[in-house]
């Protein structure tokens, strides 16, 4: 538990630790919670450089994803076809990544106080933020066709057009801590604000309004566009442990993950209709309805440190395994009687024969 704890100031740093390397697959018995039919979570797992933390589905049908500790930006085909390039500033303490609406990936260096931009073909340009160590996090595309960040440092909200230019706002509350970002229902950024205890909401003319969470020491980090219309966030806090919804009202209900401290990180919606995020420390992967009925896939494996996740191309959820330097997809699958397990090493696997069911 000391070691996770570390990671969530790491992670709130934006240093991420490196550890293990590995590319398996495996098939996992659904666990806890809402049951509705015995099924299982098939994961395949495929092994990266080091410490993949954000990810999302590019604009040519791939995964992207940013490598923390390895400084890398990778990219995936879902066959598991892996190419990196290595981010031009050493040790940038890459974080999140997004799609820009000028078809390249744009990514944030928390460390170094850039903001990045990578074309398909792997080309970079990096941009110099305006306030120094500003501590950049979240990003996302507005709908004002520029990428919007969050200054986890710097408490601001940065605006960045594609051809460079960038703008700063400050939030109101002091020390907000803003983490993550995203475009809402309504046409305004959404953010968390860690350290703040609100989720702030900012217009494209950077007019700020904020909405206090109602779990005290929330430690709000992630948060998404649901299918139901209103934004959906997550909890970290020791305390709290939820997944949150507002609406663009702000009218805010949380639900608690069945698991005790099992530290919700990111989350995203699925093509099912259902909300998906991370659960780091209770080492899961969770699945919400928007009526609030969960379940929670337990990963086989301690310790795997799951983390970025999004919709895939393949209308598959993908996720990021910190700690085993693992990109993963999690495909839903009617319960066969047991669980089978086939580990890689980028050659052929070794089967293990069909285990009891669990």
């Amino acid at each position: 538990m000391v070691g996770k704890v570390r990671f969530l100031n790491d992670f709130l740093r934006g240093s991420w630790p490196w550890i293990l390397r590995k590319f398996w697959l495996i098939t996992l018995v659904l666990s806890t919670s809402v049951i509705l039919s015995p099924q299982t979570v098939t994961i395949t797992a495929h092994t990266v450089s080091g410490g993949p933390a954000g990810i999302t589905t590019g604009p040519d049908g791939a995964l992207w994803f940013t490598e923390n500790a390895g400084n890398k930006i990778g990219r995936m085909t879902t066959n598991g076809m892996f190419t990196e390039y290595e981010v031009p500033t050493p040790s940038s303490g890459v974080d999140s990544i997004s799609v820009g609406p000028d078809g390249a990936l744009w990514f944030t260096e928390h460390q170094r106080n850039n903001i990045g931009r990578i074309t398909p073909n792997g080309a970079f340009t990096e941009y110099v933020i305006l306030t120094a160590a500003s501590g950049p996090a979240g990003i996302t595309t507005g709908p004002d066709g520029a990428l919007w960040f969050t200054e986890s440092v710097a408490s601001k909200i940065g605006r960045i057009s594609t051809d460079g230019a960038i703008t700063e706002y400050t939030i109101p509350t002091l020390n907000a801590g803003p983490r993550h970002i995203t475009t809402g229902p309504d046409g305004a950024l959404w953010f968390t604000e860690n350290a703040g205890n609100n989720i702030g909401r900012v217009s494209t003319s950077g007019m700020f309004t904020e909405y206090a969470i109602p779990t005290s020491g929330a430690g709000a980090v992630d948060i998404t566009t649901g299918p139901d219309g209103a934004l959906w966030f997550t909890e970290f806090g020791l305390y709290a442990n939820k997944i949150g919804r507002i609406t663009s009202l702000g009218v805010i209900t949380e639900y608690s993950v069945p698991s005790s401290g099992a530290g919700p990180l990111h989350i995203t919606s699925g093509a099912d209709g259902a909300l998906w995020f991370t659960e780091f420390l209770a080492n899961k992967i969770g699945m919400l309805a928007t009526t609030g009925a969960f379940t929670e896939y337990a990963l086989p494996e301690s310790d795997r440190g799951p983390a970025g996740i999004t919709n895939g191309p393949d209308h598959i959820v993908w996720f990021t395994e910190y700690y085993s330097n693992d990109i993963a997809r999690a495909v839903l699958r009617e319960r066969a009687g047991c669980k089978t397990l086939v580990e890689f090493s980028k050659s052929p696997g070794l089967r293990s024969p069909c285990q009891p069911r669990i």
